[in-house]
């Protein structure tokens, strides 16, 4: 008897001719209100007294912006990837404003 897939474990696949094509099919997955913004990291510190890690990033589209403490493990190493290496990142994000310099659901460290 043959098995068949479940498509519960499946993992989406994407190809595409260029990096606006995946950041696009990236963003329609994520909804129609997300959005990419890029920045480059300036600064990074651990301050057990001040609220833990903290990073800054001056962003493409124009601002700064700082956080410090609440950054999770795993946003902590993609900032570590990106500042060791390219020093850029790249957030997918639906908020409006200037909100979403703060929103690191979706984070990448970019080449």
């Amino acid at each position: 008897m043959a098995k068949q897939k479940s498509s519960e474990n499946e993992g989406q696949q994407t190809h595409h001719s260029g990096t606006e094509a995946l950041e696009e099919a990236q963003a329609k997955q994520a909804g129609a209100e997300f959005e990419w913004h890029l920045g480059r990291i300036t600064r990074m510190g651990h301050f057990e007294i001040a609220g833990g890690r903290e990073v800054s990033v001056i962003w493409e589209e124009g601002g700064v912006s700082s956080q410090q403490g609440e950054i999770a493990d795993e946003q902590w190493e993609i900032f570590k990837l990106a500042f060791l290496s390219t020093g850029r990142i790249a957030v997918l994000s639906d908020l409006q404003g200037k909100d979403w310099m703060h929103d690191y659901r979706f984070l990448e460290a970019v080449r």
